[in-house]
Parts: C-alpha cells; sequence; structure tokens
C-alpha cells in the first residue's frame, strides 16, 4: 500500500495537503483490495456504462448513472467504516448491538442499491423494451 506502511503509527494531524491525498488514496486502495462487495458493485457498473454507450443516453442520463454509480460506492464505504468500528471496540466478540449496527449499516447499502435499479430500469427500460420489440437481439 503506498504510504500507509510510512505513516502506520502516526497519530497526529497531516502535515501537508499531499500527506492527506495519500492517506485518501491508502484509504480507496485498501477498500477495493479488503472488501470483496464494494469489487462486485465496481464489476456490476459496468453494465449501466456499457448499456449507455450502447444506447446513447443523454447527458442528464449520463449525470444520474454516474451520480448512483459513486452513491452505491459511497454507502459501501460508509458500510466499511461501520464493520471496521465495530470489530475494533468489539474485538470481534459477539454483541447484538454490534450485530444490529452491522445489519443497519448494509441495509442502508440495499436500500441505495434498490433505489439505484430502479433509476436505471427508468433510464434504460424504454430502451430495452425498443431492443427486444425491434427484434435486434437474436436468439
Amino acid at each position: 500500500m503506498g504510504l500507509q506502511k510510512k505513516y502506520d503509527k502516526q497519530t497526529s494531524k497531516n502535515s501537508h495537503f499531499f500527506q492527506s491525498l495519500f492517506h485518501a488514496i491508502d484509504g480507496i486502495l485498501l477498500i477495493f483490495l479488503e472488501e470483496r462487495n464494494i469489487r462486485y458493485h465496481m464489476l456490476i457498473a459496468m453494465i449501466p456504462i456499457i448499456l449507455g454507450f450502447y444506447f446513447g443516453i443523454t447527458t442528464i442520463e449520463w449525470v444520474m448513472i454516474v451520480f448512483c454509480i459513486l452513491l452505491v460506492l459511497l454507502m459501501e464505504f460508509i458500510n466499511t467504516i461501520f464493520e471496521n468500528i465495530v470489530d475494533l471496540i468489539t474485538e470481534k466478540k459477539f454483541s447484538l448491538i454490534a450485530k444490529n449496527v452491522k445489519d443497519i449499516a448494509a441495509g442502508g447499502v440495499l436500500l441505495v442499491t434498490i433505489f439505484v435499479v430502479i433509476v436505471a430500469l427508468i433510464i434504460f427500460g424504454p430502451h430495452l423494451i425498443d431492443f427486444f420489440n425491434e427484434g435486434a437481439l437474436l436468439l
């Protein structure tokens, strides 16, 4: 991981912008390397991107798609933060409250994901209906 080893034991505030930037990049790399679900979300995010290029969606539709992808990723970041804090506090021992916190955070990811699927259906639904009605897909 980039500079993470260099700053492993840092407890003080970052001394300059680039130090903060490197920590932020380390955090992004860390979540992508250690969290399976965020990798799944990134893989699934390729579907609307490919469909967007194929169907030639409008600029505002692209903005919505990118916003939705970012929203799911941010919720996954928040979920991971909660999981790590709970694991730190409970020392990975079972606690009903800890379980509830993790379940609620995961529920937030699920709700956002459902919202994103609805937005994707609104954007791509008419395109997909036309696509299948025109027989563009040969079975």
